[in-house]
């Protein structure tokens, strides 16, 4: 479908909703200061609104939302869902009243589904916690006028069968956009090759996580590639003893970055020959790999989940999950084979222009919900 031309002034203005601010780094918060400037471009004006029910507990957060929302009759909300976003402990039933406010006050609600299923969990507080998700997703989707879905529509099983409200719009990065000028890649003139690893999970993840990285730089060591690992990001300020423990006797040299700005992050990112993603299955709203994308890197990640949707197109190596000798077979022949380096940034280009640029998002937007004076 084709997208709305762009205007040179609002003609339509738009309210991103969020709730708690997640921290170090808030990627609902990122996604709607990207997003509206995409739409700034488009006639549309996005303003973020923050529900600070935090500070002011629910009953004083919902009767600012009731006031401001006053304002707000007939214009498109966009709130944004996570489980956390709308609760301390993952029991999400604030959203379900912030919708109802909305509703009452006239607005256009479309629910943007950040966490589209439940959190997973084996507890008994898990499976109750889980199970409130599931009831809270469900009713924010038949309340909403529109629902929009960061991943493809057949992978949210549990939308029925007549839907017809809802749109899967991909994600973007929350870092500015830095395309090669070529797909050559940087020139190293005999130097390391740069591998980066953008991000980290807590424990007890992030040890199997490192030993990955380290089994795959090892393997890729072995095969001749000189290289240099890079990390940066969540998670990486907190781990620098243990990735000193996961390299030692391995012939890469180690660098860590830590916590930097957006700025500073796309800036990295575009210096490096590829990134390596192991936190899990390659799936849709991978952040991080979506950064490598916008900054046209070849990567190599665990497949399972990525098959049949827009990251498949990027340029990416999918090997078994878990296997982290294919993991470092993979970024050996990123690293050497030039050729083959070349293909996969110049799918990481063309799909990060297909699918995941702001401005291709904001008009995924402006097409679904439309534009006009309010």
């Amino acid at each position: 479908m084709a997208s709305t031309p762009r205007a040179s002034v609002p003609i339509s203005h738009w309210v991103g909703l969020l709730g708690r601010r997640d921290e170090p780094a808030d990627g609902v918060e990122d996604y709607c200061v990207f997003l509206g400037q995409g739409l700034a471009g488009r006639g549309v004006e996005l303003q973020r609104v923050r529900v600070p029910w935090m500070k002011q507990g629910w009953l004083g957060a919902l009767r600012g939302l009731w006031s401001d929302a006053a304002g707000w009759r007939g214009r498109w909300v966009l709130v944004q869902y996570t489980a956390l976003s709308w609760s301390r402990r993952g029991f999400p039933f604030g959203a379900l009243a912030v919708l109802a406010v909305l509703c009452r006050r006239g607005v256009r609600c479309a629910v943007v589904f950040h966490d589209p299923w439940r959190h997973p969990g084996t507890r008994w507080i898990d499976r109750v916690r889980g199970a409130c998700q599931e009831w809270v997703i469900r009713r924010l989707y038949h309340g909403a006028r529109r629902a929009v879905f960061c991943d493809p529509l057949e992978k949210i099983r549990w939308l029925p069968k007549n839907d017809t409200k809802s749109v899967f719009i991909p994600i973007g990065a929350n870092i500015p956009e830095r395309l090669p000028q070529t797909a050559d890649g940087p020139e190293r003139n005999g130097a390391a090759r740069e591998v980066a690893v953008f991000c980290l999970d807590g424990t007890p993840h992030r040890r199997q996580q490192l030993s990955d990285i380290a089994q795959a730089a090892r393997v890729a060591a072995q095969s001749g590639a000189k290289l240099r690992v890079i990390f940066l990001g969540r998670g990486t300020p907190e781990a620098r003893g243990e990735i000193e423990r996961a390299f030692r006797g391995i012939s890469v040299e180690v660098s860590n970055l830590g916590l930097l700005d957006a700025e500073n992050v796309s800036d990295a990112l575009a210096e490096c020959d590829a990134m390596l993603c192991v936190r899990g299955r390659l799936y849709s709203r991978r952040g991080s790999a979506i950064a490598g994308i916008a900054c046209g890197l070849p990567i190599i990640g665990y497949g399972g989940e990525a098959e049949g949707t827009p990251l498949a197109e990027a340029g990416v190596l999918l090997v078994p999950y878990g296997d982290a000798e294919a993991l470092g077979a993979g970024l050996a022949r990123v690293l050497v084979d030039a050729g083959f380096a070349r293909e996969l940034r110049s799918k990481s280009v063309q799909a990060q222009q297909k699918y995941f640029s702001w401005d291709r998002i904001a008009g995924s937007y402006v097409d679904v919900l439309g534009t006009g004076r309010d």
